[in-house]
């Protein structure tokens, strides 16, 4: 049988796959072309990312698909409950990514309290001419150490999240309608580990209390924070989104910015991909990267394995 594994997978994941069986097929097709390849060349599984789209014309399309695979988390790009009527396996790694997106949320956390991606802007352009008014402009850091951490939505990316945050000795709370309460176990090198529990709250509070706000929610209808939010918060709160775009209205968030009631944000993902918005990529309060949470080497290992662990399953 044929997999196509259309946005990537890691080697380990072909290895897998192919030791059970499978040939891996790692052409990308473009998105209009996506069902006559698979129709071609009897592609009995399609793996995607974010990118590619398997909606509803794609699955009539082709009787041949068995599986439709998910490298990740969230599946908004895939018309599940109808791939899942006509009797197609969906499959996504919910647990492979966690860590990885949940570093990438603090990467932008540490570097927006430094200043640090708006001074890897300035200093290859100012550093040698202007060092001390640059000292000078970066010199207002501050420290997440005792600050209040609000993550919406603590399933398993929140709670790595909170680990990291909990490590590194903020608050954290929590707000999600559909965990009440979860245990947070952080574990140290040497065995050790320390387990809390986080109580949800009201989203209301949490905008409230907040000194710094991530957002791990799947795709919504409208938005959970706009400008009615924003003027619910701290003064000088920071924002980052590395989950789904359209969660935040851009728009606000750029008002928000722009007046100092957000003191920064961290982007890693945006309403219109793969083309985010100018005024968001030449804002200088806003630390940027193009749709990479899930992209470590060790998290794509664990998503390849993973699917082909399922794949295997399923179809042998």
């Amino acid at each position: 049988m044929k997999v196509l594994a259309n946005d990537g997978i890691s080697k380990s994941g072909i290895l897998a796959l192919e030791k059970g069986g499978f040939e891996v097929i790692t052409t990308k097709v473009a998105q209009e072309q996506v069902a006559n390849f698979i129709n071609e060349n009897n592609v009995s599984v399609i793996l995607v990312r974010s990118a590619t789209k398997v909606r509803k014309d794609i699955i009539d399309a082709c009787p041949g698909i068995k599986i439709i695979g998910r490298g990740g988390v969230g599946m908004d790009n895939i018309d599940v409950e109808y791939a899942k009527s006509k009797g197609i396996h969906v499959i996504n790694t919910p647990a492979s990514s966690s860590e990885s997106v949940a570093e990438l949320v603090f990467g932008h956390l540490l570097g927006g309290v430094r200043f640090l991606h708006d001074s890897n802007r300035n200093m290859p352009l100012e550093g040698d001419t202007k060092f001390n008014d640059l000292k000078k402009a970066y010199a207002n850091g501050i420290e997440l150490r005792g600050k209040t951490l609000g993550i919406v939505g603590i399933g398993r990316i929140g709670q790595a999240t909170a680990k990291m945050a909990l490590g590194l000795g903020m608050k954290v709370i929590a707000a999600d309608s559909f965990i009440p309460k979860v245990d947070v176990k952080v574990e140290f090198f040497d065995g050790q580990s320390v387990t809390t529990t986080i109580t949800s709250q009201s989203l209301e509070s949490l905008f409230k209390e907040a000194d710094f706000i991530t957002l791990h929610v799947p795709a919504q209808n409208g938005y959970i924070v706009t400008e009615k939010e924003f003027a619910t918060m701290k003064d000088g709160v920071a924002i980052v989104n590395c989950a789904r775009g359209g969660v935040i209205n851009e728009v606000d968030l750029v008002k928000a910015l722009d007046s100092g009631k957000v003191s920064f944000a961290g982007l890693d993902v945006f309403e219109n991909e793969p083309t985010p918005a100018t005024q968001l990529l030449m804002h200088p309060k806003i630390s940027l990267t193009p749709h990479i949470g899930a992209a470590t080497g060790e998290a794509q290992d664990r998503i390849g394995t993973e699917l082909a662990s399922q794949i295997i399953s399923l179809l042998s």
